[in-house]
């Protein structure tokens, strides 16, 4: 915890870097003041097909899972950095966009070795 699922489709005939993608989100996430680097997990998901009603072609969008207790101002901060940084490094992108979504602690288990 917390979780950046990065969800992407690239512009026709461009390459998208996306460990370059992830490694900016992690970079965000451990610069954001309230995310301990040690915690985050970056994973990025490609589907398998994609309609896109406002007549881009490519896109990025960030969920961010993580546990209630942050502010609207702390979500809200690290998802203008975020985005600012993702189209700064991909302006090819037709749109770039990040939802944050609050987990509830007393339903969130984990197991780790």
């Amino acid at each position: 915890m917390p979780h950046f699922v990065m969800e992407y489709t690239p512009a026709e005939g461009v390459a998208l870097d996306v460990q370059k993608m992830m490694s900016i989100a992690l970079e965000a996430g451990a610069n954001c003041g309230f995310i301990s680097r040690e915690n985050i997990k970056v994973r990025a998901v490609r589907p398998e097909a994609i309609l896109l009603g406002d007549g881009h072609e490519s896109f990025i969008h960030v969920t961010l899972y993580v546990l209630t207790g942050r502010t609207t101002e702390q979500k809200l901060g690290l998802a203008q950095t975020l985005t600012a940084e993702l189209r700064a490094a991909f302006p090819e992108i037709g749109a770039i966009s990040m939802d944050t979504r609050d987990m509830n602690p007393g339903c969130y288990k984990k197991n780790v070795l």
